[in-house]
């Protein structure tokens, strides 16, 4: 058994309760079919001053979801750690996709990086620890590996980045 299983059983066996049990599942669920980064998209971009970052957290979004959901989840097919490991115990609505990288992960940080690139701190920082919450919620439910969610991190990071620069974004412009 490698650290990935180790660290997910650790979890399980040693970090879960009923009460964060709760809590992780609907932390997890903001994430579903990215309910919470469309939504934040979907705001920035009807507020005028925040327009061009909500084009970008857009542009972002659509361009992880091409290389995670149409590229990457096909050509690794990682199968999902519950399907292998018996012994966990996956406590959410069962994915019917692939598991690498996680989708979550890098949708939430997709949108998180761009408004911590492009926005003031006030909402760049809150958006980055609800999109790492939003990760952790995916080892927690036992719904990933490490790797996965780290992949989908650094995906979305990148997507971020690009979005912000393909569009010419500084955070000094808004």
């Amino acid at each position: 058994m490698g650290w990935e299983e180790r660290f997910l059983l650790f979890l399980q066996e040693s970090v879960r309760n009923p009460i964060l049990d709760k809590v992780m599942q609907f932390v997890t669920s903001l994430g579903d079919a990215g309910f919470l980064a469309i939504l934040a998209c979907i705001v920035l971009l009807c507020i005028k001053k925040y327009r061009r970052a909500g084009a970008a957290a857009s542009l972002s979004l659509s361009l992880d979801f091409l290389v995670v959901n149409l590229v990457l989840k096909n050509l690794v097919a990682r199968i999902r750690p519950y399907d292998v490991f018996e012994e966990l115990i996956l406590i959410t609505r069962r994915p019917s996709d692939l598991s690498f990288p996680s989708g979550h992960a890098g949708a939430c940080f997709a949108v998180a990086s761009v408004l911590f690139l492009c926005l003031p701190r006030r909402f760049g920082i809150p958006a980055l620890v609800t999109a790492a919450l939003i990760s952790f919620s995916r080892l927690y439910v036992g719904a990933h590996y490490p790797t996965d969610v780290l992949g989908g991190i650094l995906i979305g990071c990148v997507t971020g980045w690009a979005a912000c620069r393909i569009l010419r974004i500084k955070r000094a412009e808004l």
